[in-house]
């Protein structure tokens, strides 16, 4: 009986040993199941694909760039293939050794040997993961793109004009095609222009102050969407003017004066108020005029203007546009500028008009202007409005011919009450006296605009 019982018991123990390896058995493969689960599937998702330029238009040189992305399993490989006119044609393929989670890549399409049209790009690239028997998910990108190799043809409509230095004129053309940038290119400057309703594109071009007859020759530019850029010469007779040259004195009693407002212009430093005075009319001068190019930037892409400007009414002229001035503290020169406006007085505090119809971009006060105003005419063209009292209006009014928008002062450097009124082109200040003329106006602007339109 005991000997039973010994076998009995052996045999439940061999059956619980098998049982329990066959637990393990099937934990093992249940894990390596999983695990090949995982590496097949834990990674579902291609790498991502952003090419850059976005542009539907391209060059055979202009590089396209790609940036691949894939955190997961980093990318494997990438190819580009270009299809056309039922041709297929492999232009760039790449495989990296080590998977990475960022590649960029680039290629072009000059041995492709396409000719200009439309054409379809496919980009596809692969992860390292084992997905697809180790093959690695994909991502396929289409595009639908357009060689070009033809730049912009440019027509100009108006005719070849005399213009000063420190003035300005208008031209007008007509583009083959739509563009992402034109304008005129004067040396390192740059006047944009604004196409209008009825097909033409409109440019107001300065001949800045500072620029030598030999020096301005403007040419247009345009520039399409794939980069390609045409060019057409301006033909314009530069005019060099006779300027004045003044000496200012300037006393103690001036310093004293003004103590307050060169601190206010020129806050701190162990300065005496002469070395003050001189750095805010040269150093902050500099920088205020860069704020004028900066502003620039706002104008309205048409003409907000008609008729000519307003002069600041039952005003005498103190100073012309273009005046050469040499600064004298006790006899010795310290400082040069040329003055840029012209000053006009009349009684203490009047009331100034708006000189033409424009929005107001900026009303604050800004260094050797102190309190000014500018208001966009559209353009590129706008009016300036420096030293004073008070500013009747804020940045983003629509304001109208003769309305008023500030009184006369004596902030800033002004040294006693007056208004300093400025035209800029495109930040560069002009001469104001020719926008008060209307002949000038019709000689110089919108008679040539006009018959570019009739053309």
């Amino acid at each position: 009986m005991r000997l039973n019982r010994s076998r009995s018991r052996g045999r439940r123990f061999g059956s619980k040993g098998r049982s329990s390896l066959h637990t393990v058995l099937f934990i093992i493969i249940f894990c390596a199941l999983g695990g090949l689960a995982y590496l097949f599937f834990h990674d579902l998702e291609g790498p991502s694909v952003t090419m850059t330029p976005e542009s539907l238009h391209v060059t055979p040189e202009q590089d396209i760039r790609l940036l691949l992305r894939d955190d997961a399993s980093g990318v494997k490989s990438v190819s580009v293939v270009l299809r056309y006119s039922g041709d297929t044609q492999t232009i760039f393929e790449k495989s990296f050794i080590e998977p990475a989670a960022v590649r960029e890549v680039a290629f072009n399409l000059k041995d492709s040997k396409l000719k200009d049209g439309r054409f379809d790009l496919e980009i596809i690239a692969r992860d390292g993961s084992f997905a697809g028997l180790g093959r690695g998910n994909s991502t396929t990108v289409k595009r639908e793109l357009v060689l070009d190799t033809q730049p912009p043809r440019i027509t100009v409509r108006t005719s070849s004009p005399s213009v000063r230095r420190g003035s300005m004129t208008a031209f007008a053309y007509t583009l083959s095609e739509d563009v992402v940038r034109t304008g005129v290119q004067l040396g390192d400057y740059f006047f944009p222009a604004f196409q209008q309703e009825n097909g033409l594109y409109y440019c107001f071009v300065a001949f800045p102050f500072d620029m030598k007859a030999e020096t301005f020759v403007p040419d247009i530019i345009a520039e399409d969407a794939a980069g390609n850029i045409g060019r057409a010469r301006l033909r314009a007779r530069p005019v060099e003017p006779r300027y004045r040259s003044d000496k200012l004195n300037i006393s103690e009693g001036f310093l004293t004066q003004k103590a307050l407002d060169f601190e206010e212009i020129l806050p701190g430093g162990d300065l005496t108020p002469l070395e003050r005075y001189v750095r805010i009319n040269s150093e902050i001068r500099i920088q205020n005029e860069a704020k004028l190019h900066e502003l620039a930037a706002k104008t309205a892409p048409r003409m907000l203007w008609s008729g000519p400007f307003l002069r600041l009414p039952r005003s005498a002229l103190r100073a012309n546009y273009g005046d050469s001035r040499t600064y004298l503290y006790r006899g010795e020169v310290i400082d040069q500028q040329t003055h840029m406006g012209i000053d006009l007085a009349s009684v203490t505090h009047a009331p100034i008009p708006a000189a033409n119809d424009g929005r107001v971009i900026f009303a604050d006060f800004l260094g050797i202007f102190g309190n000014l105003v500018i208001v966009d005419h559209g353009l590129g063209l706008m009016s300036l409005y420096s030293h004073m009292s008070e500013i009747l209006v804020k940045e983003g009014d629509v304001v109208t011919k003769g309305q008023i928008i500030a009184r006369t002062g004596t902030t800033g450097l002004a040294g006693g009450d007056h208004l300093h009124f400025g035209i800029l082109v495109n930040g560069f200040q002009v001469q104001p006296i020719d926008w008060l003329d209307k002949n000038w106006i019709n000689n110089m602007i919108t008679s040539r605009l006009s018959e570019a339109a009739a053309r």
